[in-house]
């Protein structure tokens, strides 16, 4: 199938667009794959999601088509919380879905891969692909190691429960501290089945993502393997054009 840049003169305009990015005639002629990431310096799921992204164009390269990386908005439910920022995650859904149809539709792309980790993320962007119907497939950040403090694993959970003590005067600021500093020790979705990792699973089951999307660490090299697969795998699906609606 081509795609719906690659031929004729009524194209010429937008081909004109595309080599102003530095596309070849040879690119011109390949499966436009959008990667949508929600890469992000102020989420910890998010912060490493470049790596992911750009493996995932990997997996679509060698599978003969033409990446495209374009970001995605996300909120992290955890640093949302006890301020007036808490109003603002559940709405940022929407505004993922919304977001997601916008580039897929107004960029005529023919397949997309999701990459995203978080709670409110992932949800958006699964609303996003059954609205838009094209091949799609989704990849996750990954979760985060379990902390550890004595010789037991910590959680985000943890820390709350660290704060409930503080207040009531079972533990002192320095031991309040120790948990501060040890509960989340790597990049990756809060370690625990929260919305990020349960959902993150659920695209397995739904049969969304690759086995391992929910439960590879987010520091493990493995994580880049399924990454580059994924890719692979949404090519399969332009190929043989299998929709999200088909699979769900």
């Amino acid at each position: 199938m081509a795609n719906t840049f690659s031929d004729g003169s009524h194209m010429s305009a937008q081909r004109s667009l595309l080599r102003a990015l530095g596309w070849s005639d040879s690119e011109m002629k390949k499966p436009i794959v959008g990667i949508i990431s929600a890469q992000s310096d102020i989420i910890p799921g998010h912060m490493h999601l470049n790596e992911i992204a750009r493996a995932v164009s990997d997996g679509v390269l060698a599978a003969g088509g033409k990446p495209v990386v374009v970001p995605s908005i996300g909120v992290c439910d955890g640093i949302a919380m006890g301020h007036r920022g808490m109003k603002y995650s559940l709405p940022s859904r929407e505004v993922i879905a919304d977001s997601a149809e916008i580039l897929c539709l107004a960029h005529a792309f023919d397949a997309v891969v999701f990459v995203g980790n978080c709670d409110k993320i992932i949800p958006g962007m699964l609303m996003g692909a059954v609205r838009v119907n094209i091949p799609a497939a989704f990849v996750s950040g990954g979760p985060m190691l379990a902390g550890r403090k004595d010789k037991k694993k910590l959680s985000l959970s943890s820390m709350f429960e660290a704060v409930g003590s503080y207040t009531s005067g079972k533990i002192d600021e320095s031991e309040l501290n120790r948990f501060e500093c040890t509960a989340c020790p790597s990049c990756g979705s809060c370690s625990g089945m929260f919305t990020a990792n349960s959902m993150n699973c659920l695209l397995e089951a739904l049969g969304m993502a690759l086995p391992g999307n929910g439960t590879i660490p987010a520091v493990y090299s493995a994580r880049l393997a399924l990454a580059k697969r994924t890719g692979e795998a949404v090519m399969e699906l332009y190929e043989n054009n299998v929709r999200p609606r088909d699979i769900l």
